[in-house]
């Protein structure tokens, strides 16, 4: 195979561009998947009571939603934009991931399951058991994490929207003297009658 017959090696901003966004989808769907799932379970007297993720915390589950807003942000902003939505993305990772940590061992929202279910105040939870899905979620905090690391390090060269996606912006008509500067106004797109 000559030098002319190799294939051009891929463009690696585009494919910095593409693990985010492979990143950001799977830690969503990791995060929201584990925020949906029992993270605790445990007795109240006769009764079973278990909680989701999404009852012991819902900063998880918003931060993950947070975090598929900014990969599609990305696109439509440049620069120092571009900077900020990898820092939110970054945050919202590290949020993600301490709210799951903080979960893990939450017996907080299983108690008050408990005191609902038996309609008694102060009523706690024995037996109580955690599942492995808090960790799960600290899992997709972490890769939505990376994601915006990788948003800042490598965003300023990813591709952006074109012009034609922003807002128009008006011109000054040309000067028309002749009926043929008319015309070429208009071909430009421009209201030669505009004041």
């Amino acid at each position: 195979m000559t030098a002319e017959q190799t294939p051009a090696p891929a463009n690696p901003s585009r494919r910095t561009l593409g693990v985010m966004l492979l990143l950001t989808v799977l830690s969503a769907v990791l995060v929201l998947t584990a925020a949906g799932r029992t993270w605790a379970e445990g007795r109240a007297g006769t009764l079973d009571v278990s909680v989701s993720g999404g009852r012991i915390s819902e900063l998880p589950g918003g931060l993950a939603l947070v975090g598929l807003a900014a990969a599609v942000a990305v696109f439509a902003v440049r620069g120092v934009g571009r900077l900020a939505v990898g820092a939110l993305t970054l945050l919202a990772g590290l949020g993600v991931a301490a709210a799951s940590v903080a979960g893990a061992g939450d017996t907080a929202a299983l108690d008050a399951e408990a005191a609902r279910k038996l309609a008694l105040t102060g009523s706690t939870a024995t037996e109580v058991a955690h599942s492995a899905w808090p960790w799960v979620a600290l899992v997709g905090g972490l890769l939505l994490a990376l994601a915006g690391l990788l948003t800042l390090r490598y965003g300023r060269g990813w591709p952006a929207m074109g012009s034609r996606y922003e807002a128009p912006t008006r011109k000054a008509p040309a000067k028309t003297d002749t009926p043929g500067d008319l015309w070429k106004a208009l071909d430009r797109g421009e209201d030669p009658t505009a004041v």
